[in-house]
């Protein structure tokens, strides 16, 4: 004897089928932090200094892999947070603007850094730093998100695109 099907099973399974995508939401899974607690960005040292504290800390994070972050700022130049765009091979990780300002866009995010890691531990940029910090200064100056600095962390030492006048 076969099982017995519901006469309303293959209506259910059809409906659901072409139901078509659903709708994307943003949930809070904790509270934000209050603007005098969240950590001021004077410069490059403070984005590093964060770099290391958080996301060098993160789960996702790997010192032998190129890792790229984006780090959201408020108009105060206040962090408010970090997202871990990829993790990538030891000479190279992605960074599209669509995952670099993602979450930026829903956040509602003023500016942002962009970091990620050298494995090497030498943080002087490839061509393909350069090409990227171009293509993502021009994507945030399109989306009215402004790419403050692309900023490459070494083994003890950076380089910030900004401080060198290349952004």
């Amino acid at each position: 004897m076969g099982k017995r099907r519901s006469k309303h099973a293959g209506a259910r399974r059809s409906r659901d089928r072409h139901r078509g995508p659903g709708e994307w939401r943003v949930t809070a899974l904790r509270e934000c932090p209050l603007p005098e607690s969240m950590m001021r960005m004077n410069g490059p040292p403070d984005a590093v200094a964060y770099w290391r504290r958080h996301i060098a800390r993160s789960p996702q994070f790997s010192a032998e892999c190129e890792c790229v972050a984006v780090i959201l700022l408020n108009s105060r130049m206040r962090m408010r947070g970090h997202h871990i765009v990829s993790v990538g091979s030891l000479n190279q990780a992605m960074a599209e603007p669509r995952e670099v300002f993602r979450l930026a866009v829903m956040a509602a995010a003023h500016s942002v850094i962009l970091m990620h890691n050298h494995p090497s531990g030498e943080p002087d940029p490839s061509g393909a730093d350069c090409r990227i910090t171009r293509n993502l200064r021009d994507a945030g100056s399109i989306l009215g998100i402004p790419l403050v600095d692309h900023i490459i962390v070494g083994q003890g030492n950076y380089f910030s695109f900004a401080e060198h006048g290349s952004l």
